[in-house]
């Protein structure tokens, strides 16, 4: 279990240093195949350009069975509020389908 959650920990940090680097194309590719179902690209960008992420910590990953919780930290910027430097912790859902995880879009 230790292995998967530390592969699911690497696959987290990797997609939100893609959105650190305002690369939506590539953070979007972690999203579950349903996930992209549900939500496409450009909806996903609109939601997400108008913050400034500046830097990601997890925390911590629990996982059961094929189901893990992302436990984190993200600072980002709010330029149009002018607010700088916040940090907000965060939950996210992650599966394992086909031995690889994949982030679960809540929209």
């Amino acid at each position: 279990m230790a292995a998967r959650e530390a592969a699911v920990a690497e696959r987290a940090k990797a997609r939100w240093e893609a959105l650190i680097k305002r690369d939506y194309k590539a953070a979007y590719a972690y999203f579950s195949p349903a996930s992209r179902q549900s939500v496409p690209l450009p909806r996903y960008q609109a939601q997400v350009e108008a913050i400034e992420y500046r830097a990601i910590s997890v925390d911590k990953v629990k996982c059961e069975a094929e189901a893990c919780k992302v436990m984190l930290k993200v600072t980002y910027d709010f330029p149009r509020a002018k607010i700088q430097g916040v940090v907000t912790p965060l939950d996210e859902d992650w599966i394992i389908d086909q031995g690889q995880a994949w982030f679960v879009y809540r929209g």
